[in-house]
């Protein structure tokens, strides 16, 4: 697997770019701002882009969705539990960056959805809590988790759709069940292994 990251906009997300090693067919995840800087991304790493996928449906993880559509022509994936929030300003927290319309997505996905580009296999994982439709996608082995799982911390509960239950349920079911050595590339901050955020992080003694 081929892979590049980008911090972008003022809440500093991560937007990875991950491709097939052999095809350099590809897909965009969480592109949520400067959409330019993004697509140079793109155009440096020579990928094709298969797909625009959301990890769940804020602002500073889809606000670029648009722009980035419109030159890759790549369709906008996302949960279904989270596509309404590109309709509602103050659910996507785009209304406090004073962008009021986001792009509706192309297609919904859902737990055990695979997504191929090239050779490479997606799987889609649903993990909610920090918000209804977040999910985390495995790639070659690797867990980008969205704002689900951060290098010693977890995604905040206290936004419209969030569940501290349910953020740690879906951690404890569905994420620390990965092996060790196992990366996680999160939303925010440094990438980190399941060995150090069940060795030290707080939130999951």
């Amino acid at each position: 697997m081929l892979f590049w990251r980008r911090e972008v906009g003022s809440f500093a997300a991560n937007c990875y770019l991950i491709a097939c090693a052999e095809t350099k067919e590809g897909m965009i995840i969480d592109p949520g701002a400067e959409a330019k800087q993004i697509l140079k991304m793109v155009e440096d790493a020579a990928v094709t882009v298969k797909y625009i996928v959301n990890t769940h449906g804020h602002v500073d993880h889809v606000g670029a969705n648009e722009e980035v559509r419109q030159v890759t022509g790549a369709p906008i994936l996302i949960h279904e539990a989270d596509g309404e929030m590109c309709k509602k300003p103050h659910a996507s927290l785009s209304v406090f960056v004073g962008k009021l319309q986001l792009a509706e997505p192309d297609r919904f996905i859902k737990e055990g959805d695979k997504l191929t580009v090239g050779n490479l296999t997606v799987d889609v994982i649903e993990t909610p809590g920090h918000t209804k439709g977040s999910v985390t996608l495995l790639a070659d082995g690797k867990l980008f988790t969205g704002d689900t799982l951060f290098s010693g911390s977890v995604g905040r509960t206290d936004l419209p759709g969030g569940s501290h239950g349910e953020i740690i349920c879906s951690i404890k079911e569905k994420l620390l069940i990965f092996p060790d050595r196992t990366t996680v590339y999160p939303g925010h901050g440094p990438e980190t292994t399941i060995a150090d955020e069940k060795k030290y992080n707080p939130f999951l003694r």
